[in-house]
C-alpha cells in the first residue's frame, strides 16, 4: 500500500539549530548507522555547522510541532571529474519509522538530483543498515558489500518535464504546508500563555479573600 503525500521541506542556514536537535536525538546505534562512526554531540555540532546549503540540498520533514522528524542530505561532488555524482544520506527519528519517510526522502532526493544534472546516486551504508539497502534496492540501485560497509550505486535518468514539475510542485506544497503548521503552532503558544496569565489571575484571587 502506497504511503501519502509527505511534505518535504527544503532547509536552509535558518534551520542550523533544529538539524543539530534532530540528530542528537538519535541513539547511539542509529547515530553509528547514519554516520558510520559513533558520534558525539560535539561530531554533530561540527557536521551542522560545515553544511553548505549553497552547493548541497538539505531537506527535512517537520511534524506539527515544528519539529524535525526526518532529514535528507544530498551531498554533490566537489570534483569537476565527477560533477555528475552525488551522495545521499538519511535520518528518521525513531518514533517516526514505518511510515515511509526515509523512501520519501530518498525519491525526492532522486527528483532533485535528476534535475541538477546527476547521472549517479551513491549510498554509502554499513552492511547492518538493513533499512537503507532496501530503499536503495527498491530504487533499483546496484549494492555491492566489503565486509562491514556497502555502497549502493544508482543511475538516474535525464530530467524531464515531469521531474521538474514535480519538484516545483512538491516544494511550493511543502512550503504551504510549513506556513500552516507554523501559525497553528504561533496560535498554541498563544493559548498557552493566555491559559497560564488566566490561571494565575486565579490563583491570585484566591490568595486574596480572607
Amino acid at each position: 500500500m502506497p504511503y501519502p503525500w509527505i511534505p518535504i521541506l527544503p532547509l536552509s542556514p535558518r534551520h542550523r539549530l533544529k538539524i543539530v536537535r534532530h540528530l542528537c536525538e538519535l541513539n547511539a546505534h542509529d547515530r553509528y548507522l547514519r554516520f558510520g562512526y559513533a558520534a558525539t554531540d560535539e561530531h554533530i555540532g561540527r557536521y551542522v555547522e560545515g553544511l553548505n546549503f549553497l552547493r548541497d540540498e538539505v531537506y527535512g520533514v517537520f511534524n506539527r510541532r515544528l519539529e524535525l522528524v526526518a532529514m535528507a542530505h544530498l551531498a554533490f561532488s566537489i570534483d569537476p571529474q565527477w560533477s555528475t555524482c552525488a551522495e545521499f544520506g538519511v535520518s528518521v527519528l525513531s518514533q517516526c519509522r514505518g511510515k515511509g519517510l526515509g523512501a520519501k526522502l530518498f525519491d525526492h532526493a532522486v527528483v532533485h538530483a535528476r534535475n541538477e544534472g546527476v547521472r549517479m546516486l551513491f549510498i554509502h551504508a554499513l552492511s547492518e543498515n538493513s533499512a537503507m539497502l532496501r530503499i536503495a534496492k527498491s530504487a533499483g540501485a546496484r549494492v555491492e558489500r566489503d565486509g562491514s560497509e556497502s555502497e549502493a550505486y544508482l543511475e538516474l535518468p535525464a530530467a524531464n518535464l515531469d521531474s521538474q514539475v514535480t519538484q516545483i510542485l512538491n516544494e511550493q506544497m511543502s512550503e504551504m504546508d510549513y506556513q500552516v503548521k507554523a501559525k497553528a503552532k504561533q496560535f498554541r503558544d498563544i493559548l498557552a500563555v493566555l491559559q497560564e496569565i488566566r490561571q494565575g489571575v486565579r490563583e491570585a484571587r484566591h490568595q486574596s479573600k480572607p
